[in-house]
């Protein structure tokens, strides 16, 4: 079971904000939604050899403390586990299966904690809606996010 804070999403606005409740209160959830919302929209801090995006690279610009981004907090993690997803590299990347097929592989990655905590994997599907449009779907138990992303 899960307790978090909840978090509702806006999807005009493309951001998430805290729930209050009658009382004023900050709202609890029990469910995986306020855990998913977070783990697929921050952004987990990209490996030594995964390349950034255009206009971000090593090459061509100065390195920047923040060029690989990631959430500080990771470093104190015990077991070394890193918080939200690498999804933000596709930001700039051409609609390609390869494009579909890493966001698919890093929007599972980004869920996998859910193995451990459900006792079961989360179920993710992403595919080309339009052009530069992927949806995608994560499942966990009853709970499901469908939501789609700008690629390119």
């Amino acid at each position: 079971m899960f307790f978090d804070l909840a978090l509702a999403y806006d999807p005009t606005a493309r951001r998430c904000d805290l729930v209050f409740g009658e009382d004023g209160d900050l709202a609890i959830d029990e469910t995986p939604v306020t855990p998913m919302l977070l783990s697929i929209g921050l952004d987990r801090r990209a490996a030594e050899d995964d390349p950034l995006p255009a206009g971000r690279s090593d090459w061509l610009v100065e390195a920047a403390e923040g060029a690989r981004r990631g959430w500080a907090g990771d470093a104190l993690d015990p077991r070394g586990e890193l918080s939200g997803s690498r999804l933000w590299l596709l930001d700039r990347a051409k609609e390609t299966e390869t494009a579909r097929l890493l966001y698919l592989m890093w929007l599972e990655e980004a869920v996998s904690w859910t193995a451990y905590e459900l006792d079961r994997p989360a179920e993710t599907e992403a595919e080309w809606l339009r052009p530069g449009v992927l949806g995608w779907r994560v499942r966990m138990g009853d709970t499901t996010l469908d939501m789609t992303r700008r690629i390119g």
